[in-house]
């Protein structure tokens, strides 16, 4: 073999070796392309997969809000309904010689409303009202549902009384020392909280007071000289051991009560909110007109009202005597299946001195009639109608795994709402600004008077009542 031969084998090899080194580089230059792409892959989809997650959680969180504010503004119109369907039944109560009291619409909500929630709730609309939903349009509420709690706040003791006149002062200090009086309530004032502080039943009732008042004076809660306005002195300096002072301006929320002397928790959940799930079943507020609504205010609260105006009698001294009333209220309750109990409120007073339809069956189960310090002034305290209600309304969106829920709670006043009318006619004066439009086109005049008149109908009260109190959690 010559050495030409040698040297082209040589070379060959050389050659492979160097195109099989080249083809290992680039594999190695592929392998670590495909991985790079893999983490930018895995990384972008991370990315679009958290911004996906976290679009469609806004989205659901946003028609989850809208179906809540759905549920407030029905049940604005269904309030706002009741003088309405009032009328309706009136005959009825003619015969009957007595007026029609107010009907609590707003306990049947669910029901009432449900032709424009989900299918579930379209059935117990149905099976309420006799009518198919089906044949309504633009009914319903697909991929989701709102969950309606209406509270009557007329229904609870209002503590801003404590910054309204002396009037009011006494009324809510006799209605705080009702509430609280009770000899079975007693342990709960014979400990010390967790400051080690003693908090008694008039030092409380005075805290809660003094906390709204606009004035520097203790208020006296004694039972024995709140029948005129008295004060104990200058209020007492226990805030100087707090991180904040006494507000002497109106609550602004129920919570603002936790600031306040001796409001601790035991007495929240004695005397503010036994059931933190059941609004209802709150017991103060700090809205309302000032009136309690005999006929909708849960037996607690109507106790604490009675012992306001008789404190001396035996259904507030007697812890068997208390509980007696709260059975028989209850009872009474069950047999009107939500109707309302009293159709005035001189209807309640003859009932608690053993008179009228309701009192001699509180007397059938041993309660003892009540003997009223003033009747004519206890009947101040009282109503059978209410005017401010709180709307719990939760949206719930169903997704994917998952739900969001949005809740709003809203308080509407409904004292000085116009009265429900036609949309866009607003009465006989829509009716004639309808019948004119045509003269008002080609009279400049006439059409000034017009706008004069649409505008004065912009500044009427709104039929829904003024919202008071609205928040989005």
């Amino acid at each position: 073999m010559t050495p030409t031969r040698h040297k082209s084998k040589g070379a060959s090899r050389r050659r492979r070796g160097a195109r099989k080194s080249q083809r290992g580089v680039a594999l190695v230059m592929v392998m670590g392309a495909i991985a790079i792409l893999t983490v930018v892959l895995a990384e972008f989809q991370d990315e679009t997969s958290a911004e996906l997650a976290a679009a469609t959680a806004q989205r659901d969180a946003v028609q989850a809000e809208y179906m809540a504010r759905s549920a407030v503004n029905l049940s604005r119109l269904l309030i706002a309904s009741e003088p309405t369907i009032r009328k309706a039944i009136a005959p009825l109560f003619m015969f009957l010689k007595r007026t029609p009291p107010q009907i609590p619409v707003w306990e049947f909500s669910d029901r009432l409303l449900g032709a424009f929630n989900d299918e579930e709730s379209s059935k117990d609309f149905e099976l309420a009202v006799g009518a198919s939903a089906g044949e309504g349009k633009n009914l319903g509420m697909p991929g989701g549902h709102y969950e309606l709690n209406i509270v009557d706040e007329d229904a609870k003791i209002n503590v801003n009384l404590g910054a309204s006149n002396d009037i009011a002062h006494i009324r809510l200090g006799k209605e705080l020392m009702g509430l609280i009086m009770a000899p079975q309530y007693s342990p709960l004032f014979e400990q010390r909280d967790a400051k080690g502080q003693f908090h008694d039943r008039m030092a409380i009732c005075q805290a809660i007071i003094d906390w709204a008042d606009v004035d520097e004076q203790a208020f006296n809660c004694d039972m024995a000289a709140i029948s005129a306005a008295q004060n104990a002195g200058v209020e007492d300096g226990w805030y100087q051991i707090m991180p904040y002072r006494r507000k002497n301006a109106p609550y602004d929320s129920l919570e603002e009560l936790r600031q306040v002397r001796g409001v601790g928790e035991d007495f929240w959940a004695t005397f503010v909110e036994p059931d933190a799930t059941n609004p209802k079943k709150r017991i103060l507020t700090v809205w309302g007109q000032g009136a309690v609504n005999i006929n909708t205010a849960n037996a607690q609260t109507i106790l604490g009202v009675l012992c306001a105006g008789a404190p001396d009698a035996p259904v507030c001294l007697d812890a068997s005597q208390a509980s007696t009333f709260l059975m028989g209220v209850t009872m009474a309750r069950g047999i009107t299946m939500g109707a309302p109990l009293f159709g005035s409120t001189k209807d309640f007073v003859q009932a608690m001195t053993g008179k009228g339809m309701l009192g001699p069956m509180l007397a059938s189960i041993g309660m003892k009639p009540v003997r009223f310090r003033s009747e004519s002034e206890f009947v101040k305290s009282i109503s059978t109608e209410s005017k401010v209600f709180s709307i719990y309304a939760v949206g719930v969106k169903k997704g994917y795994r998952r739900e969001t829920r949005v809740k709003v709670h809203a308080v509407v006043d409904f004292r000085h709402a116009s009265p429900l009318t036609a949309p866009g006619l607003g009465g006989l004066a829509g009716a004639a600004g309808l019948a004119g439009a045509q003269q008002t086109q080609n009279n400049p005049a006439a059409a000034a008077l017009a706008a004069g008149g649409a505008a004065a109908m912009a500044q009427q009260p709104s039929t829904g009542g003024d919202v008071v109190y609205f928040r989005v959690e």
